[in-house]
């Protein structure tokens, strides 16, 4: 994957000065760390959709599954305005080849989630989703979308870029000639790293996988695509990460000396009472990988999913 990622990013985050003060709110992780390793595509619904810099600020009012955009001094109503241009811009960005979208958290435009509405008294709920953002979530649904705010929980931040990098390495086959022993490669790279998300997903996929042939390409393709970025969604925990790491020591179980099993049951143990970061186990496995030369999971994509300058492992 020698081309950088492409995400979708509230322009503001960049720290582009577009907000209705015609201030910015610059993320410095977003900016320069994941930066590294990734290209993106700015967007500001509202300056997109013709609002000056500086504007009047505008909240959501109504029923949140439906609100009203409105300027909150001179109450214009910017509904309209804002959905006609939001559906014409989703429709553009099919062709961005974008693998997630990062938005500013709290806006009326751009918040994914527990955005404030008011309701016509003037009494706010933090039940709403922006405008636009809405509207992408819709038209992409399989597509990572994360906030800024919650990009700082460590747990949050590793699910989120794990999933861009998996949805960025099925683009990169999709691009390449789709057949059915491409599909199984992939899926035997990615076992792993799906039952540490989800045991379901993981026998459901090894069926899907397994019946391959009673289907079109095209069909066995989208219905994969689907249950993958499904199974990704769902957070990794403690447990389901030992189940795997003890899974990889079945592995090893002809290999190792007493020393190195004991070593190894020791760290496994002390990333399971919270004492180590998940790094520490998978640094050591990765070492007897290489020592005993095990194809298989040198291949699996669970003991590599990112960069690890990236540090998504080493949170407690």
């Amino acid at each position: 994957m020698e081309d950088k990622i492409r995400l979708g990013i509230s322009a503001c985050l960049l720290g582009r000065e577009v907000r209705y003060d015609g201030g910015h709110k610059l993320d410095r992780f977003v900016r320069d760390t994941l930066g590294q390793y990734v290209e993106y595509l700015p967007v500001c619904p509202e300056v997109e959709c013709g609002l000056g810099i500086p504007r009047e600020a505008m909240r959501l009012v109504g029923d949140p599954e439906s609100p009203h955009l409105l300027t909150i001094r001179s109450k214009v109503d910017l509904t309209d305005r804002m959905v006609s241009w939001a559906k014409k811009r989703v429709t553009e960005l099919e062709g961005e080849d974008l693998c997630g979208f990062i938005f500013k958290s709290d806006s009326p435009s751009s918040g994914m989630e527990r955005v404030k509405v008011y309701s016509d008294e003037g009494m706010p709920s933090k039940s709403g989703v922006g405008m636009f953002a809405r509207a992408f979530m819709e038209h992409f649904p399989l597509i990572p979308v994360e906030e800024d705010g919650r990009l700082h929980d460590p747990g949050l931040r590793e699910n989120f870029i794990e999933r861009i990098f998996t949805l960025r390495r099925w683009r990169s086959l999709k691009k390449e000639k789709m057949t059915l022993g491409a599909i199984v490669s992939f899926h035997t790279r990615h076992k792993l790293l799906v039952l540490s998300h989800s045991e379901k997903h993981y026998r459901a996929m090894g069926r899907l996988v397994a019946d391959g042939k009673s289907l079109t390409i095209n069909e066995l393709s989208s219905r994969y695509e689907g249950v993958l970025m499904e199974a990704l969604r769902l957070k990794t925990t403690r447990k389901k990460n030992l189940n795997v790491l003890f899974h990889i020591m079945g592995y090893f179980k002809n290999n190792l000396s007493a020393d190195e099993k004991d070593e190894l049951i020791d760290i496994l143990s002390k990333y399971g009472e919270g004492f180590v970061p998940l790094i520490v186990p998978v640094t050591l496995i990765n070492h007897y990988v290489r020592k005993y030369d095990k194809p298989y999971l040198r291949e699996q994509i669970y003991l590599n999913p990112h960069p690890i300058a990236l540090q998504l492992r080493n949170h407690v």
